[in-house]
């Protein structure tokens, strides 16, 4: 009997001994483990690359996490985080559950739900990063909630996003202060103000602040859409843009296919508002010599949607590890201090600044300033993004009702 027993512990020890590299990927594992393992690792991270300055940022933070944990990051450019998803669906249907081509991915919204729902995420990773610590969950609850969607630790947060309007001040004196003032401008000026194709993403948002405005009761835009909500919802949100449309750039025949193409269009003097997701575009830009001295910034009275962005990675990812740490090196405060200066990427912080340190606080503090950048202050209220169901519904009824 004891013999037998003896055999059993063997076996066991054994089997736990074989089994390791498995139960590596638990989330147990202490910080130092997982930094050992990622070492040599490459890690493919998808992310839209539709903007120089971010493509800059991303290649710096390559270059620092390969020097300090020996993770090469490769840039895999994408014009649209969907291409990113539709590869892992395309290797859970061929059975590729491990060796996957993609290991983190720039994501949030639609795309975050849709992998969320098909189980295509690897986690709950992101309060194992050691700088979660940092990172704001009171005041920023963006932090924590994706388009309304708890994001339950699937995906760590780098950057904060909110609507903004840039607008040449030599040009634009008094700013409209809600959509139905800025469709009022437009017709007063035609053929002064645009906006992105509503297939890309900064589009759709113009079409979703204008919503958030309009919409007799906001709050069905926490929900899924249902057909009966949306057609009543977005009664109004058609009857405005009716009246915007003709009054657009080019009389709304064409539109700029992304946010730069639309900056573009304001540095050759062909518009004088543009709409941008990042509240330091027109401080980055100018300092860039990307759009004019005279730039400046404006919100709405009432509030612009805002957002995080995310990093995330799939279930079937090579290099979980790797990714976990440059995911973690993207909340360093000194990281993120770095990505709100202007003359970088010019993003808002995901982090607290209560819960630094004195010498990283002064990192903030300490920033350059520039006219053209907002204060917090200035920023005004932040507006909830709607379900992601509200955001593809009105792509393809916008499709439906303005292309021919």
């Amino acid at each position: 009997m004891v013999d037998r027993l003896l055999r059993l512990c063997t076996c066991a020890v054994l089997f736990a001994a074989l089994a390791a590299p498995v139960r590596a990927q638990s989330p147990d594992r202490d910080w130092s483990d997982v930094l050992a393992r990622a070492r040599g690792q490459t890690v493919h991270w998808n992310a839209w690359a539709g903007d120089e300055k971010t493509n800059a940022f991303i290649a710096w933070v390559g270059a620092e996490v390969e020097r300090r944990h020996g993770v090469k990051v490769v840039h895999v450019k994408l014009k649209d985080t969907a291409e990113a998803v539709q590869r892992v669906v395309a290797e859970k249907a061929a059975g590729r559950d491990g060796g996957g081509s993609v290991d983190l991915v720039w994501i949030n919204g639609p795309n975050f739900l849709a992998m969320k729902e098909q189980k295509l995420l690897y986690g709950p990773y992101a309060e194992r990063l050691p700088n979660w610590r940092y990172v704001d969950t009171v005041r920023k609850r963006s932090n924590l909630i994706d388009f309304t969607i708890p994001h339950e630790g699937y995906e760590s947060p780098w950057r904060m996003a909110q609507i903004v309007f840039v607008h040449d001040s030599k040009r634009v004196r008094d700013t409209p202060k809600s959509v139905v003032e800025l469709a009022a401008w437009a017709r007063a000026h035609p053929g002064r103000f645009t906006h992105p194709s509503v297939r890309n993403f900064l589009g759709a948002t113009f079409l979703k602040q204008a919503l958030a405005e309009l919409a007799p009761d906001p709050s069905v835009l926490q929900r899924p859409a249902t057909d009966a909500a949306f057609a009543a919802t977005t009664a109004p949100l058609w009857a405005w843009y009716d009246g915007l449309k003709p009054a657009l750039w080019r009389g709304g025949t064409q539109f700029p296919e992304n946010g730069p193409a639309q900056r573009q269009l304001m540095n050759d003097g062909e518009i004088d508002i543009l709409i941008s997701f990042n509240p330091s575009e027109a401080a980055v830009s100018a300092s860039a010599g990307l759009l004019p001295d005279s730039v400046r910034t404006f919100v709405f009275a009432r509030g612009t949607i805002g957002n995080t962005s995310f990093v995330a990675i799939p279930y079937n990812a090579s290099a979980k590890e790797g990714a976990m740490v440059v995911a973690d090196f993207l909340l360093e405060p000194a990281t993120q201090a770095r990505a709100q200066d202007h003359r970088q990427m010019g993003n808002f912080t995901v982090l607290d600044p209560a819960k630094l340190a004195p010498e990283d606080r002064r990192r903030f503090d300490e920033l350059p300033r520039h006219p053209a950048l907002p204060s917090l202050a200035e920023l005004g209220t932040t507006l909830l993004e709607p379900h992601p169901s509200w955001m593809t519904r009105i792509t393809a009824e916008w499709e439906r009702r303005y292309t021919h």
